[in-house]
């Protein structure tokens, strides 16, 4: 469970490439949650991880996860942001952090648009309850 009451669905290394000149692979140690993929420098022992070094992926503002590749070890990804950034990443072929990280990204997607279609039903709702209500009143 993260600080916030968010339920943690998966833990472990991931491997970013920095947006350097250099490009560099650094390993993050990786949470997915039920809203997002937070991002923190690998613990060392005796530190901890440093929490105020943690980068969040919220799935409100990721567009899709792609660009999958198989590479020696590797299984290579690209997730791809609203606002166009992309964050490359890789990991081991066997622990198919990709396909963890789109899954919960569609279901969450999927989550929120039932919640607005439920949400203007309840509004279409409650203008046709007004209408029927005024309309009563009209003709009194």
């Amino acid at each position: 469970m993260l600080e916030n009451g968010r339920k943690v669905l998966k833990e472990g290394v991931l491997e970013k490439r920095s947006d350097g000149l250099l490009q560099r692979w650094k390993k993050k140690l990786c949470v997915l949650a039920e809203d997002g993929v937070l991002l923190l420098p690998p613990k060392r022992p005796h530190s901890g991880g440093d929490a105020t070094r943690a980068k969040e992926l919220s799935f409100a503002n990721m567009k899709t996860v792609d660009c999958e590749e198989r590479k020696g070890q590797y299984v290579y990804f690209t997730v791809v942001m609203m606002d166009g950034k992309e964050i490359d990443f890789r990991c081991p072929q066997d622990e198919g952090w990709n396909a963890e990280i789109t899954l919960q990204m569609v279901q969450y997607k999927n989550r929120q648009a039932v919640l607005a279609v439920k949400s203007t039903r309840q509004k279409q709702l409650l203008l046709a309850g007004h209408r029927t209500v005024q309309t009563s009143s009209d003709l009194a």
